[in-house]
């Protein structure tokens, strides 16, 4: 792992894997280390990936101040990382809640953004979170799963307040569209990548302004793709394309019948798809 100081001194951590034009990529959770992200599908076959580990978790050390974790605080981060890689204009992909940091540094910095990538992205920034109706049809379309009460249980302990990261494990059966060997071990690394602390620190109050920050999106003219998955409760389709539309110059993409991770359910075809954009 390489490693660079932030503004505010803390020490941050970041991996690098394959050669070509650099793409940063932010990890989503919140909270989660970046390991979870892999390369991508085989991204890094036609990309240099520079995937940060945000502060607090993986390899990157604890602030010094908590409220250093906030989602609109973490795109300093972005920005002190582009200066330590000497790139005047960088591509940028956000995976979930990596999506919100990503569209932050994307409306504070336009001018040191290429093309930005959000990956099922989670959508609280800019105010358009599922509404309880897309969780009904989801929910309704899986009942019949074998793993579906036991999922469906743990949705309903973390409402009542059960964040700890065993009980997301619980439910993470509900993220991908099929629930396998693969998707098993991916769900169940998330034990030692996730930290409470940090994912709370995100949410925190007066991180979202989310009318200031759809404002400002559509005034950023550079090339978006919008990666939705057929899937994903995180980040439904509908939802997914009204977000679209805040963007002037963007490309809407549904991945059918893959989840919240879809590199890992389909690895080549997301890593094609999002060769095909980066390089067009």
């Amino acid at each position: 792992m390489a490693r660079f100081t932030s503004f505010d001194g803390t020490e941050l951590a970041y991996r690098e894997a394959g050669e070509g034009v650099p793409l940063v990529v932010l990890a989503g959770g919140p909270g989660r280390a970046s390991e979870y992200l892999g390369a991508l599908g085989g991204l890094d076959a036609s990309r240099r990936l520079i995937v940060l580990d945000n502060r607090g978790t993986g390899e990157s050390a604890e602030p010094a101040d908590p409220f250093t974790y906030r989602r609109d605080m973490l795109v300093r981060d972005v920005e002190v990382l582009r200066r330590h890689l000497g790139l005047d204009v960088v591509d940028v992909l956000g995976h979930s809640a990596g999506a919100g940091i990503a569209m932050g540094y994307a409306a504070d910095f336009p001018e040191h953004v290429g093309k930005l990538v959000l990956l099922t992205p989670a959508l609280r920034s800019v105010g358009l979170s599922p509404e309880q109706s897309d969780w009904d049809t989801f929910l309704a379309a899986r009942a019949d799963q074998p793993w579906f009460e036991a999922a469906t249980t743990a949705l309903e302990r973390n409402a009542a307040g059960d964040d700890s990261v065993q009980n997301r494990v619980a439910a993470s059966p509900l993220l991908y569209a099929r629930w396998d060997e693969t998707t098993r071990a991916h769900a169940d690394a998330e034990l030692g990548q996730w930290k409470f602390e940090v994912a709370a620190g995100y949410n925190a109050e007066g991180a979202f302004v989310p009318g200031v920050l759809r404002r400002a999106l559509t005034e950023f003219d550079h090339p978006v793709l919008v990666y939705a998955c057929s899937e994903d409760p995180i980040s439904p389709v509908r939802r997914c394309v009204e977000l679209a539309e805040l963007f002037p110059d963007v490309t809407v993409h549904v991945h059918e019948g893959v989840g919240h991770y879809p590199w890992v359910e389909e690895p080549q075809a997301v890593s094609s798809r999002l060769e095909a954009f980066l390089a067009s």
